[in-house]
C-alpha cells in the first residue's frame, strides 16, 4: 500500500508540473460531415453532399453547435486537443486525489489497530 500511495504522489506531483491551462484552448470535439445544400441542380443530391465542420460543445447545460469554415479546421483541431488533454490532465489529477484520500484513510486505520495491538501486550 505505501508503494502504491508513493506511485500516486509522484504521479500527482508530475501532473501539476505539467498542467497548463491552455489559454487558446477549446472544449468539445470537432466533427466531419456531408450536407446536402438543397440546390436542385447540385452534385450533392445525386452522390456525396458537402463536406462540412463543426464544433460541438456544451455551454450552460446546453449543446452547441457551431460551423467551422475549412480554413481554420487545423487551428480548431489543435486547440481541441489542447483543451482536451488539459481537461484529462485534471480528471486523472482528481482520480489520483481520491485514490490517495481512502488508501490514507486505510493506512492511518492500520497503523491505529497496530498501535492498540501493541498497547495490549
Amino acid at each position: 500500500m505505501v508503494t502504491l500511495i508513493r506511485k500516486l504522489e509522484a504521479r500527482r506531483k508530475q501532473l501539476l508540473a505539467e498542467l497548463r491551462l491552455p489559454s487558446k484552448g477549446l472544449p468539445g470535439s470537432l466533427a466531419q460531415s456531408q450536407r446536402r445544400c438543397g440546390s436542385a441542380g447540385c452534385h450533392c443530391q445525386q452522390g456525396e453532399g458537402h463536406l462540412s465542420w463543426a464544433l460541438t460543445y456544451m455551454v450552460d447545460r446546453k449543446k452547441r453547435v457551431d460551423h467551422i469554415p475549412e480554413e481554420l479546421v487545423s487551428a480548431v483541431r489543435r486547440r481541441v486537443e489542447e483543451g482536451n488533454a488539459y481537461k484529462s490532465g485534471v480528471v486523472e489529477l482528481m482520480a489520483i486525489n481520491a485514490q490517495l484520500l481512502i488508501l490514507e484513510r486505510r493506512a492511518r486505520k492500520q497503523q491505529e489497530s497496530a498501535a492498540k495491538k501493541r498497547a495490549v501486550r
